[in-house]
């Protein structure tokens, strides 16, 4: 028997950070914590499923919203809050995971809603920046897995002339192709990457590693090419390195998701982390 429970805790940046929990009768005494990627949420496409196949083999699967992913408390899939999304940033999503990972030891343990001896992060796309990021600076977590994650935040902004459109107007849109909303980026965005720039390089995170690194990667990937893996590895040469064929970036998703089970490529993304996990 698996229980989903939902859990709203307070961000450090005005808005609240919506999580559910997905917890096993029988615990094995694991926590992974789950981070969405750039237009993503916890609740997109097959995450639900993903989070019960984890479950299904005794580890507790915590997912979360990243509180200015454009969610709302009340509307926590897509983007109702744009404002949000354009006050996001490397910083708010770094604290986030932070102020999740201290719930997690601390009031959530303490209040008997969490039970774990290890603390795994798992991030899928930009979520996969992120937790690699986090888990160089963060010393209670045990392993790091990023899914189709990207390896070079500052070669998203190497177009000199979309950055002077944008230091001039102060913000960009970008399109969400399944929404067709202009998402807005402020250009506060860019100006927070360039004061913490070393913090967020990946390449000096992934080599101050000293935990299990997992890094799955597909090869026919159109939004964060298969390089990036490859350069993963090679700035950490003890990560394992888990290709899949044909896998596109979500590995066969997509939202909203109405059938039962995974695709194959997300199955075997699943089964090559918990065969890593165990």
């Amino acid at each position: 028997m698996i229980t989903k429970t939902p859990h709203i805790i307070d961000g450090r940046h005005e808005r609240p950070i919506l999580m559910d929990l997905h917890q096993p009768k029988n615990p094995n005494g694991h926590l992974v914590i789950f981070s969405h990627g750039y237009k993503g949420f916890k609740d997109w496409g097959f995450w639900d499923h993903v989070a019960r196949k984890f479950a299904d083999k005794g580890f507790q699967f915590l997912k979360f919203n990243f509180s200015h992913n454009g969610g709302t408390i009340e509307q926590p899939v897509d983007f109702p809050d744009l404002e949000a999304f354009a006050l996001n940033n490397f910083t708010k999503e770094m604290d986030d995971l932070q102020t999740v990972i201290d719930w997690s030891t601390n009031d959530g343990s303490k209040k008997g809603v969490v039970n774990f001896d290890q603390i795994h992060l798992i991030g899928h796309s930009r979520g996969g920046g992120i937790v690699t990021l986090k888990s160089a600076e963060e010393p209670r977590i045990n392993s790091v897995t990023s899914w189709a994650g990207v390896s070079d935040f500052k070669a998203r902004f190497a177009d000199a002339k979309t950055r002077e459109y944008w230091k001039a107007k102060g913000v960009i849109h970008i399109e969400n192709t399944r929404t067709k909303q202009q998402l807005p980026h402020y250009y506060q965005f860019y100006e927070d990457f360039i004061a913490n720039e070393d913090r967020f390089t990946i390449k000096r995170a992934a080599q101050a590693l000293e935990i299990p690194h997992l890094i799955v990667h597909g090869t026919q990937d159109p939004t964060v090419d298969q390089k990036e893996a490859q350069a993963l590895k090679s700035w950490n040469p003890k990560a394992q390195l888990e290709i899949i064929e044909g896998a596109d970036h979500v590995f066969g998703g997509g939202h909203p998701w109405a059938q039962q089970n995974l695709p194959p490529h997300m199955e075997r993304v699943v089964q090559a982390t918990l065969n890593f996990l165990s």
